[in-house]
């Protein structure tokens, strides 16, 4: 009881200081919430929309079966998931946060997974994409393309081996441990199965299509409400003082690891936004090169609580539990920045390039291609985000209208 109404002043604290701070900072607040808007608008909409709808048809017409069929030697041995765990793992590895979560609650409402396995198989298939790494965090904020490769290693191994570190997750309160299949299953098999599942669906394609593109412009929304919120509450803790104060505690502990206290603000900010945070720590001047790249793999690895309140919200619509995510979020973070130090002779002193070091390298070439990339995606990414928005609209009102009349 007492935990419970503690619980509740903590949240209403909370909700009231920032609806106080909107007061205080009305200017602020606005400008932060056109950052986040303009961010949603511009990148994430668009990159991340192509790949709902078309995954959430792939469910449909059994092509993620057969892909389950076909990974289950694969999966099931390694991470303790069902072999349609692969098609999410690629998923969220190709288009980024939070689509790992978005099918892997997709799969779970089929019952194509238990609850112990979704919830193992949602901690290791959220990541970032490499388009945000390699164009906007190495070439746009610390303007080395090479610098890419160590990010993105660090990420997507710290992320297996939190995959199998779950794989021992609540193992033993499984009711069943299914069978790992001794030999690779047939294209047949997976062909058959991929069959039930497309004759089981009823909905013809224009429905079919029609619920794909309404369900993925929903959860975008919902997206973009998460990154705009949470844009304006980190630019009120930052005119409150209260980044600042947790930064003074944590400049304690970067100082153990031999850190800068500069490094201390873009920390607390990338705890709760990872790419303002990833953007500050680029900019710190007082510390190393290997120390913004091995706080930067943290914050990335953590993905900050703008990305963990999208997941949040995306898994309780089923009986998934959230600490578990939580606490894979942080060894993620910690299991990164450790393969960063370790990456880091090896890539950074030249072995990979030739006895010269990573930043020896003219800003050329790949990162012209990188930062073209990159603004022919700020260029038409709100021209299809709108587009696909009047869609929205006119399916959504024809089925209005068709359900009242």
């Amino acid at each position: 009881m007492l935990k419970s109404k503690s619980k509740t002043v903590l949240l209403a604290t909370s909700v009231t200081m920032m609806a106080v701070g909107l007061i205080i900072f009305p200017q602020e607040s606005f400008e932060a919430s056109k950052g986040g808007l303009n961010i949603w608008w511009t990148i994430v909409f668009p990159s991340l929309l192509p790949f709902l709808i078309f995954s959430e048809l792939l469910i449909s017409f059994g092509v993620v079966r057969f892909i389950g069929v076909m990974l289950e030697p694969f999966m099931r041995p390694l991470f303790r998931v069902p072999g349609v765990g692969g098609f999410v793992w690629a998923m969220g590895l190709a288009s980024g946060f939070p689509a790992g979560a978005k099918f892997t609650v997709r799969l779970r409402q089929e019952e194509q997974l238990t609850r112990i396995e979704a919830e193992r198989l949602v901690c290791f298939t959220n990541s970032s994409n490499p388009l945000f790494l390699f164009v906007a965090v190495a070439v746009g904020f610390f303007h080395n393309p090479h610098l890419g490769i160590i990010l993105a290693l660090s990420h997507y191994l710290g992320n297996i081996c939190v995959g199998i570190i779950m794989r021992f997750y609540r193992w033993k309160e499984e009711k069943s441990h299914a069978k790992v299949m001794t030999k690779l299953p047939s294209i047949r098999q997976a062909f058959s199965q991929m069959h039930r599942t497309r004759i089981k669906e009823t909905r013809p394609f224009g429905s079919l299509l029609g619920d794909a593109v309404l369900s993925s412009i929903q959860t975008l929304l919902m997206i973009g409400g998460f990154i705009i919120l949470f844009s304006v509450v980190n630019k009120l803790l930052f005119h409150m003082n209260i980044t600042g104060l947790l930064a003074s505690g944590v400049g304690g502990i970067l100082h153990i690891f031999n850190f800068p206290d500069s490094l201390s603000l873009p920390f607390i900010s990338g705890m709760f936004e990872m790419t303002l945070g990833s953007k500050l720590t680029s900019t710190v001047e007082e510390a190393t090169l290997f120390q913004q790249t091995v706080m930067t793999s943290f914050i990335l690895a953590f993905n900050g609580f703008s990305i963990q309140a999208q997941v949040a919200s995306i898994i309780a619509a089923t009986d998934i539990r959230f600490t578990p995510f939580f606490l894979a979020r942080i060894a993620h973070g910690l299991l990164a920045s450790i393969i960063t130090v370790l990456l880091w002779e090896p890539f950074y002193k030249g072995k990979m390039y030739s006895g010269s070091p990573i930043n020896a390298f003219p800003v050329s070439g790949s990162a012209d291609h990188a930062n073209s990339l990159y603004q022919s995606m700020l260029d038409i990414g709100p021209i299809l985000t709108l587009v696909f928005l009047i869609l929205y609209i006119i399916i959504f009102t024809k089925r209005l209208f068709k359900g009242l009349s």
